[in-house]
């Protein structure tokens, strides 16, 4: 194909994507599914426009590249200590309750002994690259269920790797050397793991460090580091997510980590676009007709029995239903990864095109209902919250450990939710001013690393209507919500009132809109941080000039 008509299909896939996600945000609709949407209109499978090729595929593999990096960004070698048992639990224990039962269906719906197989494994992974980018939106990747959901999705990623291992081998070689190839990438992942350890303790900050002094060249470093790291993994038989996610964990220990996340957001998200057309456009369509029966059952068993057995291992495990329950839901999809492992099978021989659309189909649904799942995921839990007592233990000691304070009955005047850079700055100057203030936050490194620094801070979500109830309200006589989100001040005003709080209430909002629904909802106060900056700023100008004037 000329150039010229690669740059006009190129155009033309960009104003398709724009209009489609314009009229998606229009109807409050995930624009996830505006894009793959997208894909599916213009791509081979509709109307035929663009040729989904080479150049398309390049760029969607470095948004995953990006995506990934800029997780395990977040993320360090304590947090991967503290969350690693639960997310190898139910990572591998999803794995093996969805493949069986799985297996099961398909041959009670008369597919073949190794169609069954395949189908069955092809349900059992979730998609990384989807969840973590919803997660992300949601800004509840540093949540507790958000890190625990990245956790087994990576483990999820691991297994898939080596079940597609395997298969190529078998498929090569009739089976005898499958297990010398797995053992092969094993060694090569202690051996990449080795040299990343070296690299970051020796190499990594003195070379970040100087490029450093230029935004620019951090922000090429950084990508260069992370879509090098994804290549490696891929050339060593692991995933491009996984060595992407590899780099990001690499430099997570180093203090320009938040300029670089935050530096990659918006080059991230566009080319994830890539990422979703490409699988829309991949999607075939014509075979799907006669597996439309098989493909409902099999999606409401991967919308239901996953995210249950999620629940119910995160139970076992001592966690609270609310947090089972969230990280549930982000394994009620199949993955790419799956829809590659039914090509695969179809490259060998093992499986018809008719198993593949199966699988298609499947993804497709999946994919579509959990996004909506997954955004209103707050809504369905409150909903369903009386139903899920039995997936709790009476003594959650996972997640209570998180949230013990130095002295169960001290008492603090204010409860600040929310330690980001507002909330922290409030809670430091109310602690100057001598208040006891407690601090309240969702993600597990601020809560360890304040506590670190003999801080009163405890874990816990604004959002959860249950954990206003473990916090000392008796004696408090402000809650002050630092988060602007104002969904999140609407939930806490209602579980606030739902305990008997009898105290002022102090919420945050950006805009007069906010202020009004939260001052109707029962807050005392309304914080406009950059408005009340503003004001701060002028009189502070305003007297200085004052002063000036009249020395002069």
């Amino acid at each position: 194909m000329e150039v010229g008509n690669v740059f006009y299909e190129f155009a033309l896939l960009l104003a398709a994507a724009g209009v489609l996600g314009l009229l998606a945000h229009l109807l409050k609709q995930p624009l996830i599914v505006a894009f793959i949407a997208v894909g599916i209109l213009v791509g081979p499978a509709g109307l035929k426009w663009v040729s989904i090729g080479s150049e398309i595929d390049l760029l969607a593999k470095t948004g995953i590249a990006l995506l990934l990096f800029t997780v395990g960004l977040k993320l360090d070698l304590n947090v991967i200590r503290t969350m690693g048992p639960v997310s190898l639990a139910t990572g591998l224990g999803q794995v093996t309750f969805t493949s069986v039962i799985g297996f099961l269906i398909c041959i009670a719906m008369g597919l073949s002994h190794i169609a069954s197989l395949y189908v069955a494994v092809a349900l059992t992974f979730s998609s990384t690259i989807i969840i973590v980018k919803l997660l992300s939106d949601k800004r509840e990747i540093d949540s507790l269920h958000g890190r625990i959901a990245v956790g087994f999705l990576i483990v999820q990623d691991l297994v898939v790797v080596m079940v597609m291992i395997a298969l190529t081998a078998f498929g090569a070689s009739t089976g005898v050397h499958w297990m010398q190839g797995i053992t092969l990438v094993f060694l090569k992942g202690i051996g990449l793991l080795i040299v990343l350890g070296l690299l970051m303790r020796y190499v990594l900050p003195e070379l970040f460090r100087h490029a450093a002094r230029s935004a620019e060249l951090l922000t090429a470093l950084a990508i260069g580091w992370a879509v090098a790291l994804a290549a490696i993994g891929d050339w060593l038989g692991f995933s491009k997510e996984v060595g992407a996610f590899l780099a990001g964990v690499s430099l997570a220990g180093l203090p320009h980590r938040e300029a670089l996340g935050s530096r990659l957001v918006g080059m991230r998200d566009f080319l994830l676009l890539f990422f979703f057309v490409d699988l829309g456009a991949h999607l075939k369509l014509s075979l799907i007709g006669s597996q439309l029966m098989p493909s409902v059952v099999l999606s409401l068993f991967v919308l239901i029995g996953n995210p249950l057995i999620v629940m119910i291992i995160m139970g076992l495990m001592g966690y609270r239903k609310r947090t089972g329950f969230l990280a549930g839901l982000t394994v009620a999809q199949i993955s790419e990864f799956s829809l590659m492992l039914g090509a695969l099978g179809k490259s060998l021989g093992h499986i018809t095109g008719e198993v593949l659309a199966l699988i298609t189909l499947v993804g497709l649904i999946t994919i579509t209902l959990s996004t909506y799942m997954i955004l209103y995921s707050h809504v369905l839990y409150d909903s369903l919250a009386t139903h899920l007592s039995w997936l709790e233990k009476k003594d959650p000691f996972r997640e209570v450990a998180l949230e013990t304070t130095t002295e169960p009955s001290r008492g603090f005047d204010t409860i600040v939710f929310g330690l980001g850079r507002f909330g922290i700055h409030l809670s430091c100057e109310l602690t100057r001013r001598g208040q006891r203030v407690l601090g309240v936050d969702f993600d597990p490194d601020v809560v360890h690393r304040l506590r670190e620094s003999d801080q009163a801070v405890v874990y816990g979500d604004a959002e959860d209507p249950e954990f206003a109830s473990t916090l000392p309200l008796s004696r408090a006589r402000w809650v002050v919500s630092s988060v602007p989100q104002l969904s999140v001040n609407l939930a806490l005003l209602h579980a606030l009132s739902r305990y008997g709080y009898t105290g002022s209430v102090a919420a945050t909002a950006h805009n007069e809109r906010d202020a009004a629904k939260l001052t109707e909802a029962g807050s005392s106060l309304i914080l406009l941080p950059f408005v009340d900056a503003a004001k701060e700023a002028v009189d502070e100008l305003v007297q200085r000039s004052q002063s000036s004037s009249e020395n002069q």
